[in-house]
């Protein structure tokens, strides 16, 4: 009986500390794996954010552009508001990214620079950097299954 008085108290005490320590243990990684989520959402966040403000200086720029090619006179300094809008949301990319979208946003923001200066944007047209840079963001945010489709949709057989 004596045994079973020292063995039975012992083998609680070490079942109780393995299960507190099993216990611990799973708490732990489900925290660790909560925390890498809420990093993962807020640097998606981040980057989908630098993408949208990046779009908005874009789009202004192709605005400013349409409006040039349509005779419109322009204020010089709305030009190079326009220019510093554009690359301070191209710099935040450069911060925030991967360098693949930072490049492909470098690459857009020259051919748009170009082009609002009356320069050649190059061999590759806007339209085509765009489009690339699209790509690159759509897969830094992880919804490129495949490319987007650019061209209209050709007429099915029968219509």
């Amino acid at each position: 009986m004596s045994v079973a008085t020292t063995v039975l108290p012992l083998a609680g005490v070490a079942l109780g500390s393995a299960g507190t320590l099993i216990g611990q243990y799973l708490s732990t990684r489900v925290e660790a794996r909560r925390a890498r989520f809420e990093q993962a959402s807020a640097e998606r966040s981040e980057r989908k954010e630098a993408l949208m403000e990046f779009l908005s200086a874009a789009q202004q720029v192709e605005l400013f552009l349409d409006r040039l090619s349509m005779g419109e006179r322009v204020e010089e300094s709305e030009k190079w508001q326009y220019l510093h809008s554009l690359w301070l949301a191209k710099k935040v990319f450069e911060l925030v990214c991967s360098p693949s979208v930072a490049q492909a946003a470098h690459d857009y923001t020259l051919a748009l620079h170009a082009l609002l200066r009356g320069q050649d944007a190059g061999a590759q047209s806007k339209r085509e950097l765009r489009f690339a840079f699209m790509e690159a963001a759509r897969r830094e945010l992880g919804t490129a299954d495949e490319p987007l489709r650019r061209d209209p949709r050709p007429p099915a057989p029968g219509d």
